[in-house]
């Protein structure tokens, strides 16, 4: 049996693809520094042992391959030593394509926001279509009860992240992913650590569409003009638009929401293609920007000639991924986990909670964890999203060793939390999660909402809140 090894194997990405090559019939090990639900709950069930840590004498015997995580630096003790011993290795989304991709049709799902949850829907209606797809998506999606799935079918959907392969392939993960057909959500600057500006991740989205089948469909949200201008001169995919109102070129492709309304159950709207009314969707979820990515899986679904029944059944009945906006408890106060850490993520996050939660007191808890985030570069840009919410709670800036900053670089808090202050919110900063818990607790009051947005696990703090007022969902 084949021996794989796993370095930072609960990484984003990894967890699901070392579950595929487990159900392949491989040997998967896996070391990381820590682990965290889902990724972990999902590695334990699958009887993969994750090794805290990192030691190269996990090395020993040599294994027949390493793949190594996005996050893991060259000196990383065992990386390092994979390297010195010539031992084959490769990056994540090599091996996605090495082991997986080959002989199936790639549907690949990209964009600044809601890749998880429209990677997703779009295995979810290929499933209630009967086609058994495989998928690998970046998140625990609880409509598949499964990261990935290998799949007998011809469709292979997979989440194709912009953010770089490896330390010893610097390219974005997507161009690895052989796409015969994609959905790009939306196009922002994000990942200030790798990226220097917004021309510069317009410059991957690019290559993406480059690679593409000349007839291959493209499916692109309008409503990011700049994703437009980006793909359309780029050649490769047929581009197909969509988007809400009166955005975009209006051209015979185009694909439109109109009428939307929204009550307990979640969202509904009329979809026009060339000016024509040509169905209802209806979405299990809240929010614009969870609406506009089930379109986009209704427009790619139709370019393949997916039943559009079960395509619509299939986006009525989700139920979305873990940590996106994921309720874990609604009695005298409800506890949301979700993943934003994006200003624009964040504001969908809060528009969404509102809409779901009408007249009810928001309160938004906020991480700034990821390289990103960490980063000044949208100071003022996390204040207009988090002025969304009624209180805010905002955690000191994440320190991580493979990325210090000087004190001008990063996001200011004390800075955050005063502009916050000085539009009329109620917000304060602590030290981290146990300092948050322990003064928000006695804050809180009866019919409050609160939401926790973190890229990891913020300690635990969502869940422990959630224990705290009612239990988990």
């Amino acid at each position: 049996m084949k021996h794989i090894h796993m370095i930072a194997v609960c990484g984003v990405g990894m967890a699901p693809l070392a579950v595929l090559l487990k159900e392949a019939g491989y040997h998967v090990t896996g070391s990381d520094t820590a682990a965290y639900p889902p990724m972990s709950d999902v590695l334990e069930a699958a009887g993969i042992e994750i090794l805290k840590g990192f030691d190269p004498a996990r090395l020993e015997p040599a294994p027949d391959l390493v793949v190594v995580g996005n996050a893991v630096p060259a000196t990383n003790v065992e990386a390092a030593a994979a390297e010195e011993a010539g031992l084959e290795r490769m990056s994540l989304p090599e091996a996605v394509s090495d082991f997986f991709l080959n002989q199936r049709r790639s549907l690949v799902v990209a964009g600044t926001h809601g890749k998880t949850t429209t990677t997703g829907m779009l295995a979810k209606a290929l499933q209630v279509a009967g086609l058994d797809p495989g998928y690998l998506v970046g998140g625990l999606v609880r409509d598949l009860g499964k990261l990935a799935n290998r799949g007998s079918g011809e469709f292979f959907v997979i989440e194709g992240d912009e953010y770089d392969s490896a330390y010893f392939d610097k390219g974005p993960k997507f161009l690895h992913y052989q796409p015969s057909a994609a959905i790009v959500t939306s196009l922002e600057f994000d990942h200030a650590d790798i990226y220097r500006d917004l021309d510069h991740v317009k410059s991957s989205f690019r290559r993406l569409a480059e690679i593409m089948p000349v007839d291959a469909p493209l499916v692109c949200c309008a409503d990011h003009p700049d994703l437009i201008e980006t793909l359309a001169g780029a050649g490769g995919g047929r581009i197909l638009t969509y988007g809400s109102g009166d955005s975009g070129d209006g051209g015979d492709r185009r694909w439109v929401l109109a009428d939307v309304r929204s009550d307990t159950r979640g969202m509904s709207a009329r979809i026009y293609r060339s000016g024509r009314c040509e169905d209802e969707l209806r979405v299990g979820l809240f929010g614009k920007m969870n609406l506009l990515n089930a379109l986009a899986v209704y427009a790619l679904c139709r370019e393949l000639g997916i039943d559009r029944d079960a395509v619509k059944r299939a986006l009525a009945g989700f139920r979305g991924a873990a940590r996106r906006q994921q309720l874990l408890v609604d009695g005298d106060i409800a506890v949301v986990d979700d993943f934003a850490h994006h200003p624009t993520a964040i504001e969908a996050t809060l528009d969404s909670l509102r809409a779901r939660f009408p007249g009810r007191r928001l309160c938004s808890v906020f991480e700034p964890r990821s390289n990103t985030s960490r980063r000044a570069v949208f100071q003022q840009r996390f204040a207009d999203a988090l002025s969304r919410a009624d209180t805010a709670v905002v955690s000191a800036v994440y320190a991580k060793p493979n990325d210090p900053l000087a004190a001008d670089e990063m996001l200011s808090t004390e800075r955050l939390v005063a502009e916050l202050q000085r539009r009329g919110l109620s917000a304060w900063t602590a030290d981290g999660p146990e300092s948050i818990y322990e003064r928000l607790v006695t804050e809180l009051e009866a019919g409050d909402v609160v939401v926790c947005m973190s890229n990891a696990s913020f300690g635990g703090l969502a869940r422990r809140l959630a224990g705290t007022f009612g239990g988990n969902r």
